[in-house]
Formats: C-alpha cells, structure tokens, sequence
C-alpha cells in the first residue's frame, strides 16, 4: 500500500531544471491523492500541482518526470498529474528547509 509519505520522497527527487529544488519543498505540490485502482492491487496516485510561473517552458517536462518517478513506485499503478495555476504560485511556498538550504 502506497503511504503519502512515500510519495512524498520520491516527489523530492524531482527537480525543476531552472532551480535546484524539488518540486515537494518549492511548494508545487498542492494535493495527493491515493485510491485504489481497479485493474490490479496497485493504487493510483492523482497529483495537483503548479509552476512557479504559468509560462515556463518547462511544464511537460516536470509533468512527466513527476509521472515517470512516481509509477515507478512498487505499489503505484498509474499517476495522473494535474496542473493548476489557483492559487498562483509564489515564493512564500518554498519549504523552510529549502530556504534555510538556499539562503532565502
């Protein structure tokens, strides 16, 4: 059974390619949802997240490492990922330990 925490971690090890913090503590994650899936004993994880900017060029890029890392996980079965831009992102969003990591 996949734990939120889990996902979590493996969110971690996404980072976005302009800036050298993960998705999780730049606060681009807004929710994490874990259901069961009905073709296997796996669970699917539904991700609502953001950008820090809705130009960035980036988007399908982070989209698809965060999909990518997260069915890698044993127990994961499919991610769907959901871009949203309410609330906008902002700066105030970043983790304590990043900003203490980065000086902000």
């Amino acid at each position: 059974m996949v734990t939120e925490e889990q996902v979590i971690a493996t969110l971690k090890q996404v980072f976005d390619p302009e800036i050298p913090i993960d998705v999780w503590n730049l606060g681009l994650i807004y929710n994490i949802g874990i259901s069961d899936s009905d073709k296997s004993d796996k669970q699917n994880i539904n991700i609502t997240m953001t950008l820090t900017t809705p130009g960035c060029q980036m988007v399908q890029h982070i989209k698809n490492d965060v999909k990518t890392k997260i069915e890698a996980m044993e127990e994961a079965n499919e991610a769907t990922i959901t871009m949203t831009f309410d609330p906008q992102w902002n700066v105030n969003m970043i983790s304590d330990d990043a900003r203490k990591k980065f000086n902000l």
